[in-house]
Protein backbone atom coordinates (compact mmCIF):
# COMPACT_ATOMS: atom_id res chain seq x y z
CA UNK A 1 0.00 0.00 0.00
CA UNK A 2 1.56 3.67 -0.71
CA UNK A 3 3.37 5.03 1.65
CA UNK A 4 1.66 7.71 2.47
CA UNK A 5 -1.12 6.07 3.78
CA UNK A 6 -0.46 6.65 7.05
CA UNK A 7 -2.08 3.45 9.46
CA UNK A 8 -5.19 4.21 11.50
CA UNK A 9 -6.01 1.47 13.95
CA UNK A 10 -9.60 1.61 14.22
CA UNK A 11 -12.68 3.99 12.23
CA UNK A 12 -14.41 6.99 12.44
CA UNK A 13 -10.61 9.00 13.53
CA UNK A 14 -11.57 11.28 10.68
CA UNK A 15 -13.68 13.29 13.11
CA UNK A 16 -10.60 13.47 15.26
CA UNK A 17 -8.01 14.12 12.69
CA UNK A 18 -7.32 18.26 11.06
CA UNK A 19 -8.56 17.89 7.70
CA UNK A 20 -5.87 17.36 4.48
CA UNK A 21 -2.96 17.37 7.28
CA UNK A 22 -2.55 12.91 6.80
CA UNK A 23 -2.31 11.99 3.53
CA UNK A 24 -4.96 9.64 1.90
CA UNK A 25 -5.05 7.07 -0.63
CA UNK A 26 -6.54 7.97 -4.18
CA UNK A 27 -7.49 6.24 -7.54
CA UNK A 28 -4.30 9.25 -8.75
CA UNK A 29 -1.96 6.14 -6.96
CA UNK A 30 -2.91 3.32 -8.82
CA UNK A 31 0.32 1.44 -9.55
CA UNK A 32 0.84 0.64 -13.02
CA UNK A 33 -0.16 -2.96 -11.74
CA UNK A 34 -3.50 -1.71 -11.05
CA UNK A 35 -3.99 0.10 -14.30
CA UNK A 36 -3.60 -2.58 -16.69
CA UNK A 37 -5.95 -5.15 -14.30
CA UNK A 38 -8.48 -1.89 -14.33
CA UNK A 39 -7.81 -2.14 -18.34
CA UNK A 40 -8.17 -5.74 -18.55
CA UNK A 41 -11.22 -5.78 -16.53
CA UNK A 42 -13.05 -2.93 -19.06
CA UNK A 43 -11.87 -4.60 -22.08
CA UNK A 44 -13.56 -8.19 -21.17
CA UNK A 45 -17.01 -6.25 -19.96
CA UNK A 46 -16.92 -4.16 -23.34
CA UNK A 47 -16.27 -6.94 -25.62
CA UNK A 48 -17.95 -9.84 -23.92
CA UNK A 49 -20.33 -8.75 -21.81
CA UNK A 50 -21.52 -5.56 -22.95
CA UNK A 51 -22.48 -6.81 -26.34
CA UNK A 52 -24.66 -9.67 -24.77
CA UNK A 53 -26.57 -8.01 -22.00
CA UNK A 54 -29.78 -8.15 -23.66
CA UNK A 55 -29.73 -11.84 -23.38
CA UNK A 56 -28.50 -11.62 -20.03
CA UNK A 57 -31.42 -9.41 -18.69
CA UNK A 58 -33.32 -11.96 -20.69
CA UNK A 59 -31.85 -14.67 -18.42
CA UNK A 60 -30.09 -16.48 -20.41
CA UNK A 61 -28.25 -17.98 -17.43
CA UNK A 62 -26.27 -20.49 -19.32
CA UNK A 63 -24.97 -17.39 -21.12
CA UNK A 64 -23.60 -15.91 -17.93
CA UNK A 65 -22.44 -18.87 -16.75
CA UNK A 66 -20.28 -19.13 -19.43
CA UNK A 67 -18.98 -15.71 -18.90
CA UNK A 68 -18.54 -16.27 -14.82
CA UNK A 69 -16.15 -19.09 -16.65
CA UNK A 70 -14.09 -16.86 -18.59
CA UNK A 71 -13.50 -14.34 -16.39
CA UNK A 72 -12.49 -17.17 -14.10
CA UNK A 73 -9.60 -18.51 -16.82
CA UNK A 74 -8.23 -14.16 -16.17
CA UNK A 75 -8.11 -14.49 -12.96
CA UNK A 76 -10.68 -12.33 -11.93
CA UNK A 77 -12.89 -14.28 -9.42
CA UNK A 78 -9.59 -15.26 -7.51
CA UNK A 79 -8.28 -11.78 -6.07
CA UNK A 80 -9.04 -12.92 -2.70
CA UNK A 81 -8.28 -16.70 -2.92
CA UNK A 82 -4.81 -17.74 -1.63
CA UNK A 83 -1.82 -18.50 -3.31
CA UNK A 84 -1.73 -21.38 -1.97
CA UNK A 85 -4.83 -22.28 -3.56
CA UNK A 86 -4.12 -20.79 -7.03
CA UNK A 87 -5.58 -17.60 -5.89
CA UNK A 88 -4.51 -14.04 -6.76
CA UNK A 89 -4.71 -13.26 -3.52
CA UNK A 90 -4.68 -9.42 -3.87
CA UNK A 91 -5.39 -6.29 -1.52
CA UNK A 92 -8.70 -4.67 -1.20
CA UNK A 93 -7.65 -1.73 -3.33
CA UNK A 94 -7.36 -4.41 -6.46
CA UNK A 95 -10.52 -5.99 -5.53
CA UNK A 96 -12.33 -2.71 -5.26
CA UNK A 97 -10.91 -1.56 -8.96
CA UNK A 98 -12.23 -4.83 -10.07
CA UNK A 99 -15.54 -4.16 -8.92
CA UNK A 100 -15.81 -0.50 -10.24
CA UNK A 101 -14.55 -1.70 -13.97
CA UNK A 102 -17.12 -4.38 -13.77
CA UNK A 103 -19.32 -1.87 -14.24
CA UNK A 104 -18.40 -0.75 -17.74
CA UNK A 105 -20.26 -3.85 -18.68
CA UNK A 106 -23.57 -1.87 -18.15
CA UNK A 107 -25.39 -4.88 -17.12
CA UNK A 108 -26.37 -4.84 -13.39
CA UNK A 109 -27.66 -8.06 -13.82
CA UNK A 110 -24.01 -9.82 -14.67
CA UNK A 111 -22.26 -7.61 -12.25
CA UNK A 112 -24.70 -9.04 -9.49
CA UNK A 113 -24.12 -12.61 -10.44
CA UNK A 114 -20.02 -11.99 -10.76
CA UNK A 115 -20.01 -10.08 -7.50
CA UNK A 116 -22.02 -12.52 -5.14
CA UNK A 117 -19.55 -15.25 -6.59
CA UNK A 118 -16.61 -13.03 -5.66
CA UNK A 119 -18.10 -11.81 -2.40
CA UNK A 120 -20.94 -13.68 -0.77
CA UNK A 121 -20.01 -16.65 -2.74
CA UNK A 122 -16.91 -17.31 -1.99
CA UNK A 123 -15.83 -15.48 1.16
CA UNK A 124 -17.26 -16.99 3.89
CA UNK A 125 -14.94 -20.13 3.24
CA UNK A 126 -12.06 -18.39 2.21
CA UNK A 127 -12.21 -16.30 5.78
CA UNK A 128 -13.86 -19.35 7.83
CA UNK A 129 -13.30 -22.59 6.23
CA UNK A 130 -10.81 -25.12 7.26
CA UNK A 131 -8.16 -26.08 4.51
CA UNK A 132 -10.50 -29.52 3.89
CA UNK A 133 -13.33 -27.14 2.92
CA UNK A 134 -10.78 -24.50 1.25
CA UNK A 135 -9.21 -27.02 -0.64
CA UNK A 136 -12.50 -28.83 -1.68
CA UNK A 137 -14.48 -25.83 -2.90
CA UNK A 138 -12.52 -22.64 -3.13
CA UNK A 139 -10.55 -24.28 -6.58
CA UNK A 140 -13.56 -24.73 -8.69
CA UNK A 141 -15.16 -21.59 -6.95
CA UNK A 142 -12.41 -19.54 -8.42
CA UNK A 143 -12.81 -20.82 -11.75
CA UNK A 144 -16.31 -20.36 -12.21
CA UNK A 145 -17.20 -23.98 -12.55
CA UNK A 146 -18.94 -24.08 -9.46
CA UNK A 147 -21.29 -21.05 -8.92
CA UNK A 148 -21.32 -20.18 -5.21
CA UNK A 149 -24.04 -18.41 -3.31
CA UNK A 150 -25.32 -17.05 0.13
CA UNK A 151 -28.32 -17.92 2.17
CA UNK A 152 -29.24 -15.78 4.84
CA UNK A 153 -32.13 -13.92 4.51
CA UNK A 154 -35.68 -15.64 5.82
CA UNK A 155 -39.12 -15.00 4.94
CA UNK A 156 -40.18 -13.85 7.96
CA UNK A 157 -35.92 -12.30 8.88
CA UNK A 158 -34.43 -9.75 6.38
CA UNK A 159 -32.43 -6.99 8.68
CA UNK A 160 -32.83 -9.16 11.98
CA UNK A 161 -30.89 -12.08 10.61
CA UNK A 162 -30.02 -14.16 13.51
CA UNK A 163 -33.56 -14.69 14.09
CA UNK A 164 -33.80 -16.92 11.68
CA UNK A 165 -35.92 -19.73 11.45
CA UNK A 166 -33.72 -22.52 9.83
CA UNK A 167 -32.48 -24.79 12.66
CA UNK A 168 -29.85 -27.82 12.16
CA UNK A 169 -29.69 -30.80 14.78
CA UNK A 170 -27.39 -32.92 15.38
CA UNK A 171 -28.18 -36.63 14.15
CA UNK A 172 -27.93 -39.07 17.19
CA UNK A 173 -24.48 -40.64 15.76
CA UNK A 174 -23.11 -37.24 15.56
CA UNK A 175 -22.28 -37.47 11.64
CA UNK A 176 -24.14 -34.77 10.24
CA UNK A 177 -26.79 -31.98 11.27
CA UNK A 178 -30.01 -32.39 10.00
CA UNK A 179 -31.45 -28.58 8.54
CA UNK A 180 -34.82 -27.73 7.90
CA UNK A 181 -36.64 -24.67 7.12
CA UNK A 182 -36.50 -22.21 4.20
CA UNK A 183 -34.65 -19.19 2.93
CA UNK A 184 -35.78 -15.88 0.41
CA UNK A 185 -34.15 -13.82 -1.68
CA UNK A 186 -30.81 -15.65 -2.33
CA UNK A 187 -29.06 -14.05 -5.56
CA UNK A 188 -27.44 -16.80 -7.57
CA UNK A 189 -29.82 -18.93 -5.84
CA UNK A 190 -31.01 -20.87 -9.21
CA UNK A 191 -27.30 -21.76 -10.81
CA UNK A 192 -25.68 -21.95 -7.69
CA UNK A 193 -23.58 -25.23 -6.64
CA UNK A 194 -22.46 -24.52 -3.10
CA UNK A 195 -24.42 -22.36 -0.90
CA UNK A 196 -23.38 -20.45 2.59
CA UNK A 197 -26.45 -21.13 4.76
CA UNK A 198 -27.24 -19.84 7.94
CA UNK A 199 -29.33 -22.07 10.71
CA UNK A 200 -29.77 -22.53 14.08
CA UNK A 201 -28.63 -25.23 16.24
CA UNK A 202 -30.65 -26.43 18.43
CA UNK A 203 -32.70 -23.88 17.65
CA UNK A 204 -30.74 -21.34 19.37
CA UNK A 205 -26.83 -20.82 18.55
CA UNK A 206 -26.95 -19.28 14.91
CA UNK A 207 -24.19 -20.72 12.66
CA UNK A 208 -23.38 -21.30 9.04
CA UNK A 209 -23.16 -24.55 7.12
CA UNK A 210 -21.61 -25.54 3.71
CA UNK A 211 -24.18 -27.10 1.29
CA UNK A 212 -24.07 -28.56 -2.21
CA UNK A 213 -26.90 -27.99 -4.26
CA UNK A 214 -27.85 -31.81 -5.14
CA UNK A 215 -28.42 -32.55 -1.47
CA UNK A 216 -31.23 -34.57 -0.84
CA UNK A 217 -33.81 -32.61 0.41
CA UNK A 218 -32.60 -29.30 -0.84
CA UNK A 219 -35.15 -27.53 -3.16
CA UNK A 220 -34.41 -24.65 -4.85
CA UNK A 221 -37.54 -22.38 -5.88
CA UNK A 222 -38.62 -20.98 -8.67
CA UNK A 223 -36.97 -17.98 -10.10
CA UNK A 224 -38.41 -14.29 -8.64
CA UNK A 225 -39.66 -11.71 -10.92
CA UNK A 226 -37.54 -8.60 -10.36
CA UNK A 227 -38.48 -4.83 -10.39
CA UNK A 228 -34.16 -4.51 -11.53
CA UNK A 229 -31.19 -6.85 -11.77
CA UNK A 230 -33.63 -9.03 -13.92
CA UNK A 231 -30.99 -11.13 -15.80
CA UNK A 232 -29.70 -12.42 -12.39
CA UNK A 233 -31.10 -15.33 -10.72
CA UNK A 234 -33.01 -14.90 -7.48
CA UNK A 235 -34.78 -17.71 -5.67
CA UNK A 236 -36.26 -19.27 -2.33
CA UNK A 237 -34.75 -22.02 -0.89
CA UNK A 238 -36.72 -25.10 1.23
CA UNK A 239 -34.83 -27.40 3.59
CA UNK A 240 -36.68 -30.54 4.28
CA UNK A 241 -34.62 -32.62 6.49
CA UNK A 242 -31.15 -31.93 4.93
CA UNK A 243 -28.37 -33.89 5.87
CA UNK A 244 -25.54 -31.99 6.29
CA UNK A 245 -21.94 -33.46 7.35
CA UNK A 246 -20.35 -32.35 10.01
CA UNK A 247 -17.45 -31.61 8.27
CA UNK A 248 -19.38 -29.12 6.81
CA UNK A 249 -20.08 -26.90 9.74
CA UNK A 250 -18.14 -23.64 8.89
CA UNK A 251 -16.04 -21.86 11.84
CA UNK A 252 -17.65 -23.20 15.22
CA UNK A 253 -21.07 -23.99 16.27
CA UNK A 254 -22.18 -20.34 17.43
CA UNK A 255 -19.96 -17.98 15.18
CA UNK A 256 -23.02 -17.57 12.25
CA UNK A 257 -22.93 -13.74 13.12
CA UNK A 258 -19.09 -13.30 13.34
CA UNK A 259 -19.33 -14.82 9.56
CA UNK A 260 -22.63 -12.92 8.42
CA UNK A 261 -21.53 -9.88 10.02
CA UNK A 262 -17.76 -9.69 8.41
CA UNK A 263 -18.81 -10.67 5.52
CA UNK A 264 -21.08 -7.95 5.09
CA UNK A 265 -18.96 -5.39 5.50
CA UNK A 266 -16.60 -6.26 2.84
CA UNK A 267 -20.29 -6.58 0.44
CA UNK A 268 -20.82 -3.07 1.87
CA UNK A 269 -17.64 -1.58 0.65
CA UNK A 270 -17.87 -3.78 -2.86
CA UNK A 271 -21.62 -2.30 -3.38
CA UNK A 272 -19.54 1.25 -2.73
CA UNK A 273 -17.16 0.11 -5.48
CA UNK A 274 -19.83 -0.72 -8.08
CA UNK A 275 -21.70 2.17 -8.04
CA UNK A 276 -18.96 4.37 -8.91
CA UNK A 277 -18.84 3.06 -12.04
CA UNK A 278 -22.27 3.30 -12.27
CA UNK A 279 -22.34 7.02 -11.77
CA UNK A 280 -19.89 7.83 -14.32
CA UNK A 281 -21.59 5.47 -16.89
CA UNK A 282 -25.19 7.46 -16.21
CA UNK A 283 -23.61 10.91 -16.49
CA UNK A 284 -21.59 9.81 -19.65
CA UNK A 285 -24.87 8.76 -21.19
CA UNK A 286 -27.25 11.87 -20.45
CA UNK A 287 -24.16 13.84 -21.52
CA UNK A 288 -24.03 12.47 -24.36
CA UNK A 289 -27.93 13.44 -24.84
CA UNK A 290 -28.06 16.64 -23.31
CA UNK A 291 -25.33 17.84 -25.59
CA UNK A 292 -27.16 16.64 -28.58
CA UNK A 293 -30.95 17.21 -27.64
CA UNK A 294 -31.86 20.47 -28.96
CA UNK A 295 -35.05 22.77 -27.48
CA UNK A 296 -35.79 26.34 -28.42
CA UNK A 297 -32.84 26.73 -30.42
CA UNK A 298 -29.67 25.20 -28.28
CA UNK A 299 -28.81 22.20 -26.96
CA UNK A 300 -30.49 21.71 -23.20
CA UNK A 301 -27.16 21.13 -22.13
CA UNK A 302 -26.54 24.98 -22.17
CA UNK A 303 -29.46 25.28 -19.91
CA UNK A 304 -28.74 26.25 -16.69
CA UNK A 305 -31.32 23.92 -14.38
CA UNK A 306 -29.38 21.48 -16.51
CA UNK A 307 -26.04 22.61 -16.30
CA UNK A 308 -26.97 22.18 -12.16
CA UNK A 309 -27.88 18.59 -12.64
CA UNK A 310 -24.66 18.08 -14.07
CA UNK A 311 -22.59 19.85 -11.97
CA UNK A 312 -24.65 17.86 -8.54
CA UNK A 313 -23.86 14.65 -10.11
CA UNK A 314 -20.35 15.15 -10.74
CA UNK A 315 -19.46 16.81 -6.93
CA UNK A 316 -21.45 13.45 -5.44
CA UNK A 317 -19.78 11.00 -7.61
CA UNK A 318 -15.96 12.74 -6.81
CA UNK A 319 -17.05 12.77 -3.20
CA UNK A 320 -17.61 9.12 -3.25
CA UNK A 321 -14.75 8.21 -5.06
CA UNK A 322 -12.96 10.06 -2.92
CA UNK A 323 -13.91 8.04 0.40
CA UNK A 324 -14.31 4.81 -0.99
CA UNK A 325 -10.51 4.41 -1.64
CA UNK A 326 -9.64 6.29 1.28
CA UNK A 327 -11.75 3.60 3.04
CA UNK A 328 -10.49 0.50 1.48
CA UNK A 329 -7.00 1.68 1.65
CA UNK A 330 -6.87 2.08 5.45
CA UNK A 331 -8.06 -1.49 5.66
CA UNK A 332 -5.73 -2.31 3.41
CA UNK A 333 -3.34 -1.19 5.66
CA UNK A 334 -4.19 -2.36 8.75
CA UNK A 335 -4.69 -5.72 7.58
CA UNK A 336 -1.37 -5.44 6.47
CA UNK A 337 0.09 -5.72 10.11
CA UNK A 338 -1.49 -8.98 10.48
CA UNK A 339 0.36 -12.03 9.93
CA UNK A 340 -0.88 -14.13 7.51
CA UNK A 341 1.04 -17.36 9.01
CA UNK A 342 -1.30 -17.15 11.76
CA UNK A 343 -4.00 -19.82 12.03
CA UNK A 344 -6.65 -17.33 13.26
CA UNK A 345 -5.37 -14.67 10.14
CA UNK A 346 -8.79 -14.50 8.62
CA UNK A 347 -10.38 -14.32 12.11
CA UNK A 348 -8.31 -11.20 13.13
CA UNK A 349 -8.91 -9.71 9.37
CA UNK A 350 -12.57 -9.75 10.08
CA UNK A 351 -12.01 -8.15 13.61
CA UNK A 352 -10.05 -5.57 12.23
CA UNK A 353 -12.21 -4.79 9.41
CA UNK A 354 -15.16 -4.18 11.92
CA UNK A 355 -13.10 -1.81 13.47
CA UNK A 356 -14.25 0.74 10.20
CA UNK A 357 -17.43 -0.15 9.93
CA UNK A 358 -18.29 3.10 10.40
CA UNK A 359 -16.85 3.90 7.07
CA UNK A 360 -17.97 0.48 5.59
CA UNK A 361 -21.42 1.47 5.83
CA UNK A 362 -21.31 4.66 5.03
CA UNK A 363 -19.75 3.74 1.74
CA UNK A 364 -22.98 1.71 0.92
CA UNK A 365 -25.09 4.15 1.72
CA UNK A 366 -23.49 7.01 0.42
CA UNK A 367 -23.13 4.94 -2.73
CA UNK A 368 -26.28 3.41 -3.20
CA UNK A 369 -27.59 7.07 -2.76
CA UNK A 370 -25.47 8.67 -5.25
CA UNK A 371 -26.16 6.02 -7.73
CA UNK A 372 -30.14 6.60 -7.45
CA UNK A 373 -29.67 10.73 -7.52
CA UNK A 374 -27.65 10.16 -10.79
CA UNK A 375 -30.37 7.54 -12.16
CA UNK A 376 -33.05 9.75 -11.42
CA UNK A 377 -31.66 12.82 -12.69
CA UNK A 378 -30.71 11.17 -16.02
CA UNK A 379 -34.12 10.07 -16.34
CA UNK A 380 -35.37 13.50 -16.17
CA UNK A 381 -32.50 14.99 -18.33
CA UNK A 382 -34.04 12.34 -20.94
CA UNK A 383 -37.29 13.45 -20.18
CA UNK A 384 -39.80 11.24 -21.85
CA UNK A 385 -37.30 9.29 -23.49
CA UNK A 386 -36.24 8.35 -20.12
CA UNK A 387 -38.59 6.79 -19.40
CA UNK A 388 -38.61 4.29 -22.34
CA UNK A 389 -36.94 0.92 -22.26
CA UNK A 390 -35.39 1.29 -25.41
CA UNK A 391 -33.17 4.48 -23.96
CA UNK A 392 -30.70 3.30 -21.19
CA UNK A 393 -31.86 5.46 -18.32
CA UNK A 394 -35.08 3.44 -17.66
CA UNK A 395 -33.21 -0.04 -16.82
CA UNK A 396 -30.29 1.71 -14.68
CA UNK A 397 -33.41 3.60 -12.36
CA UNK A 398 -35.10 -0.01 -12.06
CA UNK A 399 -31.75 -1.60 -11.45
CA UNK A 400 -30.46 0.55 -8.70
CA UNK A 401 -33.60 0.75 -6.67
CA UNK A 402 -32.26 -2.71 -4.78
CA UNK A 403 -29.04 -1.37 -3.79
CA UNK A 404 -30.69 0.92 -0.84
CA UNK A 405 -31.89 -2.45 0.38
CA UNK A 406 -29.58 -4.72 0.45
CA UNK A 407 -26.43 -5.73 2.08
CA UNK A 408 -28.43 -4.44 4.98
CA UNK A 409 -30.80 -1.53 4.37
CA UNK A 410 -29.68 2.47 4.46
CA UNK A 411 -31.63 2.84 7.44
CA UNK A 412 -30.12 -0.08 9.26
CA UNK A 413 -26.66 1.00 8.16
CA UNK A 414 -27.04 4.52 9.45
CA UNK A 415 -27.92 2.69 12.59
CA UNK A 416 -25.15 1.33 12.42
CA UNK A 417 -22.62 4.43 11.64
CA UNK A 418 -24.53 6.36 14.82
CA UNK A 419 -24.23 2.82 16.77
CA UNK A 420 -20.79 2.46 16.46
CA UNK A 421 -19.86 5.74 16.66
CA UNK A 422 -21.45 6.09 20.31
CA UNK A 423 -19.63 2.58 21.16
CA UNK A 424 -16.42 4.03 20.31
CA UNK A 425 -16.58 7.18 22.16
CA UNK A 426 -17.95 5.58 25.35
CA UNK A 427 -15.27 3.41 24.86
CA UNK A 428 -12.89 6.27 25.04
CA UNK A 429 -11.79 5.45 21.50
CA UNK A 430 -13.09 8.66 20.08
CA UNK A 431 -12.81 11.11 22.87
CA UNK A 432 -15.73 12.77 22.60
CA UNK A 433 -15.50 15.34 25.98
CA UNK A 434 -11.96 15.49 25.55
CA UNK A 435 -12.47 17.48 22.47
CA UNK A 436 -15.52 19.42 23.84
CA UNK A 437 -13.05 20.78 25.91
CA UNK A 438 -11.25 22.38 23.09
CA UNK A 439 -14.56 23.95 21.83
CA UNK A 440 -13.90 27.76 23.34
CA UNK A 441 -10.79 27.85 22.26
CA UNK A 442 -11.36 26.38 18.70
CA UNK A 443 -14.06 28.86 18.78
CA UNK A 444 -12.12 32.35 19.59
CA UNK A 445 -9.43 31.03 17.31
CA UNK A 446 -8.79 32.89 13.93
CA UNK A 447 -6.12 31.15 13.28
CA UNK A 448 -6.01 28.99 9.64
CA UNK A 449 -5.21 25.48 9.00
CA UNK A 450 -3.51 25.94 6.25
CA UNK A 451 -3.34 29.82 5.04
CA UNK A 452 -1.30 28.87 2.03
CA UNK A 453 -3.80 26.76 0.61
CA UNK A 454 -6.60 28.29 -1.83
CA UNK A 455 -9.29 25.68 0.62
CA UNK A 456 -8.36 27.27 4.04
CA UNK A 457 -11.82 28.40 5.29
CA UNK A 458 -13.27 25.19 3.30
CA UNK A 459 -11.11 23.26 5.92
CA UNK A 460 -12.07 25.64 8.89
CA UNK A 461 -15.58 24.77 8.02
CA UNK A 462 -15.36 21.12 8.06
CA UNK A 463 -13.10 21.20 11.27
CA UNK A 464 -16.05 23.56 12.59
CA UNK A 465 -18.74 20.70 11.88
CA UNK A 466 -16.76 17.91 13.01
CA UNK A 467 -17.11 19.93 16.52
CA UNK A 468 -20.35 21.03 16.30
CA UNK A 469 -21.49 17.41 15.64
CA UNK A 470 -19.11 15.84 18.57
CA UNK A 471 -20.98 18.54 20.78
CA UNK A 472 -24.68 17.21 19.55
CA UNK A 473 -23.15 14.03 20.11
CA UNK A 474 -22.69 14.42 23.40
CA UNK A 475 -25.80 16.41 24.05
CA UNK A 476 -27.68 12.92 22.95
CA UNK A 477 -25.30 10.70 24.83
CA UNK A 478 -26.16 13.09 28.02
CA UNK A 479 -29.65 12.83 27.67
CA UNK A 480 -30.31 9.00 26.37
CA UNK A 481 -27.38 7.02 27.21
CA UNK A 482 -27.17 3.86 25.55
CA UNK A 483 -31.04 4.30 24.84
CA UNK A 484 -29.87 6.79 21.62
CA UNK A 485 -30.16 3.40 19.87
CA UNK A 486 -33.77 3.75 19.92
CA UNK A 487 -34.12 7.24 19.03
CA UNK A 488 -33.78 6.50 15.21
CA UNK A 489 -34.80 9.82 13.71
CA UNK A 490 -31.98 11.53 15.71
CA UNK A 491 -29.28 8.90 15.24
CA UNK A 492 -30.68 8.91 11.40
CA UNK A 493 -29.83 13.06 11.73
CA UNK A 494 -26.15 12.23 13.21
CA UNK A 495 -25.18 9.52 10.86
CA UNK A 496 -26.06 11.75 7.90
CA UNK A 497 -24.18 14.44 9.60
CA UNK A 498 -21.16 12.01 9.95
CA UNK A 499 -21.16 11.04 6.29
CA UNK A 500 -21.32 14.36 4.84
CA UNK A 501 -18.66 15.04 6.93
CA UNK A 502 -16.89 11.95 5.98
CA UNK A 503 -17.47 12.31 2.31
CA UNK A 504 -16.01 16.40 2.60
CA UNK A 505 -13.10 15.75 4.28
CA UNK A 506 -12.22 13.28 2.01
CA UNK A 507 -12.69 14.98 -1.12
CA UNK A 508 -10.83 18.48 0.44
CA UNK A 509 -7.73 15.92 1.32
CA UNK A 510 -7.80 14.56 -2.43
CA UNK A 511 -7.83 18.23 -3.86
CA UNK A 512 -5.38 19.32 -1.72
CA UNK A 513 -3.04 16.25 -2.59
CA UNK A 514 -3.52 16.94 -6.19
CA UNK A 515 -2.99 20.81 -5.87
CA UNK A 516 0.30 20.11 -4.19
CA UNK A 517 1.40 17.36 -6.50
CA UNK A 518 0.05 19.21 -9.46
CA UNK A 519 -0.64 22.74 -9.20
CA UNK A 520 -3.70 24.56 -9.05
CA UNK A 521 -6.69 22.78 -11.26
CA UNK A 522 -9.77 25.36 -10.98
CA UNK A 523 -12.49 22.58 -11.44
CA UNK A 524 -11.08 20.62 -8.10
CA UNK A 525 -11.33 23.83 -6.04
CA UNK A 526 -14.80 24.78 -7.53
CA UNK A 527 -15.96 20.90 -6.34
CA UNK A 528 -14.52 21.22 -3.02
CA UNK A 529 -15.99 24.99 -2.60
CA UNK A 530 -19.24 23.85 -3.73
CA UNK A 531 -19.63 20.45 -1.53
CA UNK A 532 -18.23 22.17 1.47
CA UNK A 533 -20.63 25.27 1.12
CA UNK A 534 -23.82 22.60 0.78
CA UNK A 535 -22.38 20.16 3.26
CA UNK A 536 -21.86 22.40 5.97
CA UNK A 537 -25.79 24.49 5.68
CA UNK A 538 -27.05 20.69 5.91
CA UNK A 539 -24.79 19.78 8.96
CA UNK A 540 -26.08 23.16 10.32
CA UNK A 541 -29.40 22.74 9.52
CA UNK A 542 -29.48 19.25 11.08
CA UNK A 543 -27.59 19.89 13.93
CA UNK A 544 -30.56 22.37 15.29
CA UNK A 545 -32.99 20.30 14.60
CA UNK A 546 -31.34 17.66 16.50
CA UNK A 547 -31.07 20.08 19.46
CA UNK A 548 -34.17 20.70 19.68
CA UNK A 549 -35.16 16.69 19.20
CA UNK A 550 -32.77 16.56 22.16
CA UNK A 551 -34.54 19.14 24.60
CA UNK A 552 -37.85 18.71 23.13
CA UNK A 553 -38.37 22.17 21.52
CA UNK A 554 -36.71 23.89 24.41
CA UNK A 555 -33.02 24.45 23.73
CA UNK A 556 -31.17 26.35 26.29
CA UNK A 557 -30.16 29.78 25.65
CA UNK A 558 -26.23 29.13 26.18
CA UNK A 559 -26.48 25.79 24.04
CA UNK A 560 -28.23 28.29 21.41
CA UNK A 561 -25.60 30.57 21.70
CA UNK A 562 -22.64 27.93 21.34
CA UNK A 563 -24.44 26.62 17.79
CA UNK A 564 -24.66 30.88 16.66
CA UNK A 565 -20.73 30.61 17.40
CA UNK A 566 -20.61 27.67 15.04
CA UNK A 567 -22.91 29.34 12.22
CA UNK A 568 -20.49 32.07 11.91
CA UNK A 569 -17.78 29.54 11.49
CA UNK A 570 -19.72 27.00 9.03
CA UNK A 571 -21.96 29.58 7.13
CA UNK A 572 -20.46 29.51 3.30
CA UNK A 573 -19.50 32.45 1.48
CA UNK A 574 -19.39 31.26 -2.17
CA UNK A 575 -21.80 31.27 -5.51
CA UNK A 576 -22.36 27.93 -5.18
CA UNK A 577 -24.95 28.64 -8.32
CA UNK A 578 -21.90 29.86 -10.35
CA UNK A 579 -19.37 27.46 -8.90
CA UNK A 580 -21.51 24.57 -10.32
CA UNK A 581 -22.31 26.48 -13.68
CA UNK A 582 -18.28 26.21 -13.96
CA UNK A 583 -18.14 22.50 -12.74
CA UNK A 584 -20.63 21.65 -15.58
CA UNK A 585 -18.86 23.44 -18.39
CA UNK A 586 -15.55 21.48 -17.64
CA UNK A 587 -17.86 18.26 -18.04
CA UNK A 588 -19.10 19.48 -21.40
CA UNK A 589 -15.89 20.32 -22.65
CA UNK A 590 -14.55 16.72 -21.97
CA UNK A 591 -17.56 15.52 -23.25
CA UNK A 592 -17.72 12.91 -20.16
CA UNK A 593 -17.38 12.53 -16.50
CA UNK A 594 -13.56 14.12 -16.39
CA UNK A 595 -12.37 12.54 -13.16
Amino acid sequence: MNEAVKTRKTGGRFMLETVATTPIFTREQFTEEQKEIKKMVIDFCKEKVFPKRERIEGKDLDLTISLLREMGELGLLSIDIPERLGGMEMNKVTGTIVAEALSSAASAAFTVTASTQTGIGMLPIVWFGNKEQQGKYLPRLSTGEWIGAYALTEPSSGSDATSAKTVAKLSDNGSHYILNGEKQFITNGGIADVYTLFAQVDGEKFSAFIIECKTDGFEVGPEEHKMGSQGSSTTSLKLTNVKVPVENLLGNVGDGATIAFNVLNQGRLKLGSHVIGGCKLVINSALEYALERRQFGQPIAHFDAIRKKFAEMTIRTYALDSLIYRTVAEIDEAVSQLDKTEPSYYLKMGKTMELFAIESSISKVLGSETMGFCADEGVQILGGYGFIEEYPMAQVYRDCRIDRIWEGTNEINRQIVTGYFMKKALMGEIPIRERIAERSAFLESNEEIAPHSPLSRQMGMVEAGKQLVMMVFNEALNEFGQDLKNEQMLGEALADSLMDIYATDSSIARVNQQLTSNGQSTVLLQIAQALTAESSLRILNRSLLSLNDIYHGEVPTDMLEIYSEFQQKMLPRADVSQLKREIAEHVYAQKKYPF
